[in-house]
């Protein structure tokens, strides 16, 4: 079975230039924990709700307009819609990552979760019970 098959379609998306306010508050008003950060269709990076922590840990004092762009992760790990869910399954696991963005033709079509590949396939739950295991300990690259 292919990522394509299970993706999720309606991804919650935001420029770069949004503040860092505004896309806490559309990640709160769309029920998400990350958002795909897109300049002219192109996926630009990523932001989860644990970057969100990272900044306010970092920060003596935040500042709420501050651009998303500051916080996101720039190096995406991608992968086209038709990887194998085992595949991307090996992917999230040997990244530490719970999220991988689905890109054609290098426009976002999509994005398959750690949880979306459980349900498709159950017999995953050892190799990606991994990340669950260690989610305080997630690399910056598409947590």
């Amino acid at each position: 079975m292919q990522v394509q098959e299970i993706m999720n379609k309606d991804v919650v998306t935001v420029s770069p230039e949004v503040t860092v306010s505004e896309a806490a508050k559309r990640m709160v008003e769309k029920g998400t924990k990350f958002l795909i950060i897109t300049k002219s269709e192109r996926l630009v990076g990523i932001v989860t709700e644990w970057d969100f922590v990272r900044k306010i840990a970092a920060e003596k004092e935040f500042k709420e307009n501050s651009k998303i762009e500051s916080i996101m992760t720039k190096r995406v790990i991608i992968i086209p819609p038709d990887t194998e869910i085992s595949e991307a399954a090996e992917i999230m696991s040997s990244n530490n990552i719970k999220r991988l963005p689905i890109v054609a033709n290098n426009v976002l079509v999509g994005v398959v979760t750690a949880l979306e590949l459980l349900a498709a396939e159950p017999k995953l739950i050892e190799q990606i019970s991994e990340l669950f295991l260690t989610s305080g300990k997630q690399k910056s690259v598409a947590g």
